[in-house]
């Protein structure tokens, strides 16, 4: 049971939320191509797949990420030993091992973006030196979740790549790369002194601050682009207030998160800016649910803001 707790905890479920909702996206998505053809049974296992898949691959992020854990986070489970790191991941290997046998009879090719977020989490830890591209490494694992809750969700639909859909995989990944460039303003003397080139140790604290004020507007500036090339179009969005709703509520907390980090970029208040953070990562997801299913969006958009604040209020230490 100790064990059991220290794994949970390591888990860290309060980002949950990101790869759910990321690969909702995906799964809701193809609901709306193909009414009445993905059972709730079938949504049930691939939406706890997505919830989990954050906390396994975790695991291997900790085993990973020990040295500048030593220094960032002294308090977590298995840096101080609470949790016994070869244990943990067997665990998350075992659990591995049983999503890709869940995910080869809900669809085959649903394998494959699996296998890849895997193998970009493995890489994140290692591309974190290099500067902004660890960032763009972390948005594309997360986004694989969006891949996998599409390809899950039935037969593959021909054709499987279209402007919309890849549109949709750079937004996720866009937005899941800000969230995480925020979160090393935390780790900033762990990674500078691990070696880690993050943009914020290669350009120090006052460049970075202010990277993050522009970085702000990028998901918007983007969406925005793709409008005008024609990729994505006005017309498409069927639910319009909705979408418009949950589109301010995300400029407003992304603006938000960068005046948190702006105003405190070292310290324990960049640990409890996380939750507004994950909160407008999430936002932005659920706002291309907006687009094609207004109502889930709204139930999406509130549930995920109470949840991700339940949850992180259960980790209160910020060296954890």
């Amino acid at each position: 049971m100790m064990f059991l707790r220290a794994y949970i905890k390591s888990m860290r479920l309060y980002y949950a939320f990101v790869t759910g909702i990321a690969g909702w996206v995906g799964v809701s998505f193809y609901q709306f191509l193909f009414p009445g053809k993905v059972s709730y049974f079938h949504s049930s296992i691939i939406l706890a797949v997505l919830f989990l898949s954050w906390g396994v691959n975790q695991i291997f992020n900790d085993y990973l990420g020990l040295p500048e854990d030593r220094i960032n986070a002294p308090n977590r489970p298995m840096v101080t030993g609470e949790l016994n790191a070869k244990a943990a991941i067997w665990l998350s290997s075992a659990l591995l091992v049983g999503v890709l046998v869940i995910s080869f009879y809900l669809n085959p090719w649903s394998i494959i973006p699996v296998i890849a977020g895997v193998l970009l989490n493995i890489l994140y830890e290692y591309a974190k030196a290099w500067s902004l591209i660890g960032n763009l490494v972390f948005g594309l694992s997360i986004a694989m979740c969006t891949a996998y809750g599409f390809l899950a969700a039935g037969p593959n639909p021909d054709p499987v790549f279209t402007p919309n859909r890849i549109c949709a995989f750079v937004l996720v990944a866009l937005l899941n790369g800000l969230m995480t460039y925020y979160t090393y303003f935390k780790d900033y003397e762990g990674d500078r002194d691990a070696g880690k080139r993050t943009f914020i140790v290669k350009y120090g604290l006052n460049v970075a601050r202010r990277a993050g004020i522009v970085g702000a507007f990028l998901p918007t500036l983007t969406y925005c682009l793709f409008l005008t090339i024609g990729w994505m179009k006005l017309s498409e969005i069927l639910f319009m207030e909705q979408f418009r709703f949950c589109a301010m509520m995300t400029i407003f907390l992304q603006l938000w998160t960068a005046v948190l980090y702006y105003r405190s970029p070292v310290g324990e208040r960049t640990y409890f800016g996380l939750v507004t953070n994950i909160r407008a990562c999430v936002a932005g997801q659920v706002t291309l649910i907006a687009i094609f299913n207004g109502s889930l969006a709204l139930y999406l958009f509130s549930a995920s803001y109470i949840f991700i604040g339940f949850l992180f209020d259960m980790y209160k230490d910020a060296r954890a």
